[in-house]
């Protein structure tokens, strides 16, 4: 006789996209013989290896038999990426898009993933990923309670439903990262002033007086090196963000220019 109050097996996972992110989480799932990755670069397949995630020759194979799929693609490829796998969905599969990108970019990938079958949930990755499944995930979508259940059966332990609407827990991000991003943007610029003039510790000291919570060279230090590492993916968000901002009517100038300051500081590296 079964036992109905055993927990369910956890799904078999599907990783469409195998970059920081995907390396992180797979890094800390332990996901071993459950998990099957596809990325467009070769070169990613030594790392799932790494990890214990198949790999997979084309997307096909990584979502055969797949009950969640993570999609964790380039912000400009995510629509792309949800288009290709929709048809290649098992019915009723979920398709996890993860990657930060416009409320009304994810309402048109929902529309194809449903319209084939599967079921479309936007998610939000609300901090950076260390290697760890305890990343606060906001989830929305008609179907936000059955993904996020599939993704605590995954080990996933900070998730939260935020709504039926897709794209409601992307519009908390990219309306987020108008503040996150602007300020390290804002930092980058005003540090290249400051010691352009041979002021930079005068101004820091000055912010310091203004603000304890941390001091301004640390923190400065902070904003650059995460600009400098993560400049690209984040110039990518923020023209999500400015496409958000429009979207409601707000002209995002302030958000575009921070996307080419962030931009361009990566570049610096």
């Amino acid at each position: 006789m079964s036992d109905s109050n055993a927990p369910s097996p956890a799904p078999r996972v599907a990783l469409i996209g195998f970059g920081e992110a995907g390396e992180g989480f797979a890094s800390a799932g332990h996901w071993g013989g459950r998990a099957r990755g596809w990325d467009i670069k070769p070169d990613r397949r030594e790392i799932m290896a790494r990890y214990g995630v198949e790999t997979a020759n084309d997307a096909r194979g990584a979502l055969e038999g797949a009950g969640i799929a993570i999609s964790l693609v380039t912000a400009d490829a995510a629509l792309a990426a949800a288009t290709e796998c929709a048809p290649l969905l098992g019915t009723g599969a979920v398709w996890c898009d993860m990657n930060s990108i416009a409320p009304d970019t994810k309402q048109a990938a929902a529309r194809i993933v449903e319209a084939a079958g599967g079921r479309y949930v936007d998610v939000a990755v609300m901090a950076p990923i260390n290697r760890d499944l305890a990343v606060p995930l906001l989830v929305s979508g008609p179907h936000g309670v059955a993904a996020e259940k599939l993704l605590r059966d995954i080990g996933f332990t900070n998730v939260r439903v935020v709504g039926e609407e897709v794209g409601r827990a992307s519009s908390i991000k990219l309306i987020r990262s108008v503040m996150v991003k602007g300020i390290e943007a804002l930092s980058d610029e005003c540090a290249a002033a400051a010691r352009a003039a041979g002021v930079f510790d005068e101004v820091v000291a000055s912010l310091d007086a203004s603000d304890k919570k941390r001091g301004w060279a640390d923190q400065i230090a902070y904003n650059l090196e995460r600009m400098h590492l993560h400049g690209v993916r984040r110039a990518a968000e923020m023209e999500e963000s400015a496409r958000t901002l429009e979207a409601l009517g707000v002209e995002p100038l302030m958000t575009r220019n921070t996307a080419e300051r962030q931009r361009r500081a990566a570049e610096r590296t």
